[in-house]
Parts: C-alpha cells; structure tokens; sequence
C-alpha cells in the first residue's frame, strides 16, 4: 500500500515563497514612519555640533585660528568618509541577514559613539571617533535599504521621498539645536543629549520595525546568482549612471560651503551678520528639498523615475547658472531654495530605479553602493567647489556645477534609451 501523503519540505511543487515586498504588506508603512524618526535623530545628533565644533576643537588643546578650522574640517568630514567606505559592505550584510538588524547596529553604535565623543581628551580623538561613527553607523543608509526594499514597487518612489524628508529635516534642525544646547547643558552634555536621542530611535526599532526575513532568502540569492550577474553586466552603464548621478547630486548642493561667506561677504552683507546669512542660505536648500521630496517621488511613481531624473538635473542646473549674478544676499537665498526643490526628486527616483533593476538578490548591496556615492559626493563637492573657485573665480563654482549637472542629465538620457 503506498501512502500518498507527503511531508511538505519533500513535495515535488513546494509553495514558492512570498517576495520580500509582499511579506511587509502590512509592515512598511509603519517601519518606514520608525524609519523617518529614526533618520531625523541621528542626523540631528550628528549635524547638531556644527555650531560649536570650532569651540570643541578648541577646548581639546588647538590654540591657532588656522589649525582649528583645519582639524573642525577634518572632523567632520570623518563621519561621511567612514559611511562612504562601509555603506556597500552593511548593505551587503542587509541582504545576507536582513534589514532590521542594520538598523539597530546603527542605531546602537551611533548612540556609543556620539556619547564617548563627549568625553574626548584629544582632537585625535574626536577625530577617530567621528570616523567610527560613520564606520559603524550610518542608520539612514541602512533605512533607504530597508524602506527600499520593503515598499510597493509603485509606492517605492513616495515612500523614499518621505524618507529623504526625514533625514533632510534633522539635517537642518541638528544646526540649531547645536546652537542652542551647549548653553543649557554644556558642549559635552550636548553630546550626552545626542547620544540619548540616537538611544531612542534605537528602542523604537527594537521594538517596532517589523520584519520577516527567511534563510530561504539567502538560499534564493545563491540560486540566481548566475542571472544576477549576467543582469548587472546587462546594467552595468545604467547602474553606474545612477550611482554617478546620485554622487553629483551631493557634490553640486556641497559645493558652495567653502565659498558661502566669502560670496555672501561680497554681497554687501555686514562682517558680524555674515555666519547669520550663511546659515540661512545653507538652510534654504534643505528647506526646498523638504517641500518638494515626497511629491517628486510620488510623481516618479506615476510618469516614471527617469523623466523627473532627468528633469530635475537640468531644471537643477539651470537653477545653479543664476546664482553667480545675484546682488543680494535674499536673492541667492532664494534660488538656493529653488534649487533644493528640484535637487529633492533625483535621490528617490535613483534609488527605486536601482531596486527595480537588480531585483531582491542584492537590492541591498546596490543601495548601500548608491549611499556610498551620495556621501563620496558630500566629500568631493566642497573641495572641487573651493579649488574651482581658487583658481578660477567665486562665480566659476555655479557655472562649473550647473554644467556638470546639465551634463549628467544628458548621460541619464542615453541610460535612459539603454535601460529602455
């Protein structure tokens, strides 16, 4: 007599199971919101020593004017070279042993070292440790993985709008902050107070993010990675136009801060109102980006994230050409403004045009290569903008940028009938 039941792990058709998107139906919107919070946290903590970084430098034994602005420079420019060099690798682990536990590495880690930053002894030391932070940080990164992966194929573009509106907002609130709290509670307490909001966000995801991320995954990767690697040879110029893109962006907002105050300074604007102005024409990019992020991604969703690529990189660097006749100081404010609003639809669109193009065997891995061009972006815009305007002239800087942005909009054109 032969049975004809079977056990299920032996059956000839086992059940396929669900897709990583499919099995967070009921999840992501609530992991994306843990996600944005956690995002506006870390970046709060991290940006929120600008203000008082050159007084810290100080207090940790650099007497001279010029060797403080080089170690302030140095330090903070740590964190984003330490995240640059580590985002592939997270990313990489994201897709091995899932996205959550990412994001509580991150938030962990950041919450330890933003902590022990307030007790350094040495400008070493701050240095090192702002390394270390962006070495093992990097929550918002790990979060674009996750949300990336995690939201609908047409809601990916809104949701990764939503979440650049998080990180964005902390970006521009940590300044403030930073302005403020060390009167109250001390520059070193300041960043006590930083590493307990980072301690926060790392509770929420604990016990909020929800995931449900299988062996089988792996398993599945292993299996098509003969087709994912045929895919990526297929893609490789589009993918590297994206990552290239995704870098430019951050290069051209960056590129203005080594010159702000000079340019602003010839404007007309008074020496004791200059880091003032500064500070709000800085802003006024990020508060641009704020406005416009989620509806350019929901907007992507609808006619597609290569059309608001490429019209936002050329409307971006048609926005930068004006920049260099303003007269005042509120005029440049203003297409700073412009400017972000248009820069915000790019970063979202990249990312969903990524995910979409490798799949879920190395989403992963592909973002957390796009997070690393985004901060190599952050690092190389600042210097190209202070050598161009060195040896070429303050108003050369937005020509140079504006140019370089029209032209990566021509290449994402021709990714664009190659992906096509």
């Amino acid at each position: 007599m032969t049975s004809t039941a079977q056990p299920l792990t032996g059956s000839a058709n086992p059940a396929p199971l669900p897709g990583y998107a499919e099995r967070h139906t009921l999840h992501w919107k609530r992991n994306l919101a843990v996600s944005v919070f956690g995002s506006f946290t870390t970046l709060v903590s991290l940006s929120m020593l600008l203000p008082f970084l050159p007084i810290y430098v100080r207090q940790l034994g650099v007497t001279t004017d010029a060797a403080v602005i080089q170690w302030s420079g140095i330090a903070f420019g740590a964190t984003f070279l330490g995240t640059a060099v580590t985002a592939p690798l997270w990313g990489r682990l994201a897709d091995r042993f899932g996205r959550k536990p990412m994001l509580i590495r991150a938030a962990v880690g950041m919450a330890v070292v933003m902590s022990l930053i307030g007790v350094a002894h040495t400008v070493h030391e701050l240095v090192a440790l702002r390394l270390i932070a962006g070495l093992v940080g990097g929550y918002a990164s790990a979060a674009t993985v996750m949300v990336g992966t995690q939201a609908p194929k047409d809601r990916a573009g809104w949701a990764l709008g939503i979440l650049s509106t998080g990180a964005l907002a902390g970006s521009l609130v940590g300044p403030l902050v930073g302005g403020f709290l060390p009167g109250w509670i001390g520059i070193r307490g300041t960043f006590f107070a930083g590493g307990a909001m980072i301690a926060v966000a790392a509770l929420c995801t604990i016990f909020f993010v929800k995931e449900d991320f299988h062996p089988a995954d792996r398993q599945r990767a292993r299996a098509g990675q003969g087709t994912a690697a045929s895919g990526r040879r297929e893609h490789a110029i589009v993918i590297a136009t994206l990552l290239l893109v995704a870098m430019m962006v951050l290069l051209a907002n960056m590129s203005i801060e080594p010159i702000i105050t000079i340019y602003i300074g010839s404007l007309g604007v008074a020496p004791d109102h200059l880091a003032r102005t500064a500070g709000i024409v800085m802003a006024c990019s990020a508060v641009g980006s704020m406005l416009t992020a989620a509806r350019l991604g929901a907007l992507a969703d609808r006619i597609g994230s290569w059309n608001v690529i490429v019209a936002c990189l050329v409307l971006t660097g048609i926005a930068m050409i004006p920049q260099a006749f303003v007269t005042e100081w509120w005029q440049l404010a203003a297409l700073r403004m412009v400017m972000g609003m248009t820069l915000a639809g790019i970063l979202p669109a990249v990312a969903k045009l990524i995910r979409n193009a490798v799949g879920e065997r190395s989403t992963g891995t592909m973002l957390g290569y796009l997070q690393s061009a985004q901060f190599s972006g952050q690092v190389l815009g600042p210097v190209l903008g202070g050598q161009i305007a060195v040896h070429l002239g303050l108003h050369s800087t937005f020509f140079a940028t504006g140019g370089l942005l029209i032209a990566s909009a021509g290449l994402a054109a021709l990714a664009r009938t190659r992906a096509a």
